[in-house]
């Protein structure tokens, strides 16, 4: 059976494949998306606690995250579909520790154009109350918030396919190899063949990778948010985060969710809440916001998803050095919602010019890791 071609096939349906599909189309392109899954958006994009935010400390993140918002914000007016975007704002807590990172990073996003505010602890305060111990400063983007990561994949898609391009879902990628100027890709549904592909797998990036022959070093990490009751200390709760501790909370309708990165959790697929960690969440969540003991945890409202982690906590992007006609768009490690739609331009620009235009992406490239240089980015959660 002769296999089907295209000029184009994007793994995976979540919110970063989504975009990149629309701009390959957009381009002209034939485009054919593989997802695993049932539907779209059911893995780390479904899962994501859907912040969005320019506060980054290396200049290319900043510049991927602000294209990224700027796009967000004007969804309706551009497409006539909607982005759920909204700038509740992200509130940085800083310590002496990390005061010195956080004032170079305000400097970077500054010069890029990002409206971004230090502000005192005390004027902190008028935007949600904590305790002040230990805190230096804190850094303000009132532009940063949210979106509905669902609604803007599948608005991706919707567009992608008037452009021509197909969705199968429930059809994953089971192998590949290149031959003859094109790679074969086996899936249930048969053979696809296609000189491009584009790899925007999420947690499932490495295993893309492997079952097309290659190592890729993207690893899926367990992460939690946890939710509490409906409670009207969530009225105008903006996204804030204690950098010295990791935890960060936000409101969410009626409700806070809530959560912090176990940096001992091991890589691998496993499954289900983590309600042992719950416990030194709160620990160092109540020290700060001594508030939250008013609220009550509802677990069934908790949910549980993966990043897509690389060794240095940022994003491979780019063309895969040694195999000709694969391109990455993987491992954001809890960044790709914020990052997507920069990623889907600069991603079509790279498989269609030969190299990113928009956004220089070089630091992010595989062989970054080849050459033992690591991104220094500080502004993690």
């Amino acid at each position: 059976m002769d296999a089907e071609t295209y000029d184009a096939v994007v793994i995976g349906a979540g919110i970063v494949g989504a975009a990149v599909t629309f701009r390959l189309a957009q381009r002209g392109l034939h485009v054919l998306v593989l997802e695993a899954a049932k539907a779209p958006a059911s893995g780390s994009t479904a899962k994501s606690a859907a912040g969005v935010r320019v506060q980054f400390s290396e200049a290319v993140n900043v510049r991927l995250s602000w294209r990224s918002i700027r796009e967000y914000s004007q969804f309706e007016s551009l497409y006539g579909l909607a982005s759920g975007y909204k700038a509740i704002g992200y509130l940085f807590l800083v310590d002496a520790e990390n005061a010195e990172y956080y004032h170079k990073a305000l400097e970077t996003q500054r010069r890029l154009g990002a409206p971004v505010k230090k502000l005192s602890a005390a004027e902190a305060q008028s935007l949600v109350k904590f305790d002040v111990t230990g805190v230096t400063l804190a850094t303000w983007g009132e532009i940063d918030g949210i979106i509905d990561p669902h609604q803007v994949t599948m608005g991706y898609l919707q567009m992608a396919k008037r452009l021509g391009a197909r969705v199968l879902t429930d059809t994953a990628m089971m192998a590949a190899e290149r031959r003859g100027g094109a790679w074969v890709l086996q899936t249930p549904a048969g053979k696809v063949e296609s000189p491009l592909v584009i790899n925007a797998a999420g947690a499932w990036a490495g295993e893309v990778a492997a079952r097309a022959g290659f190592e890729l070093p993207v690893q899926p990490v367990r992460r939690m948010v946890y939710m509490t009751a409906p409670t009207q200390l969530a009225n105008g709760l903006p996204l804030v985060v204690d950098v010295a501790s990791g935890f960060y909370l936000r409101g969410e309708q009626q409700r806070i969710l809530f959560g912090r990165s176990n940096h001992s959790e091991q890589p691998g697929f496993t499954e289900g809440m983590d309600w042992q960690w719950l416990e030194p969440t709160l620990e160092v969540g109540l020290a700060r916001f001594p508030w939250l003991q008013q609220t009550r945890l509802d677990r069934r409202a908790s949910w549980w998803g993966y990043y897509a982690v690389t060794p240095d906590n940022n994003p491979i992007l780019g063309r895969m050095p040694g195999q000709d006609g694969w391109i990455n768009a993987v491992g954001f490690s809890g960044h790709g919602v914020q990052q997507a739609a920069a990623v889907g331009q600069v991603i079509a620009e790279e498989a269609v010019e030969g190299r990113a235009q928009t956004v220089d992406i070089d630091e992010l490239r595989m062989d970054r890791f080849n050459k033992g240089i690591y991104v220094q980015e500080h502004n993690i959660v």
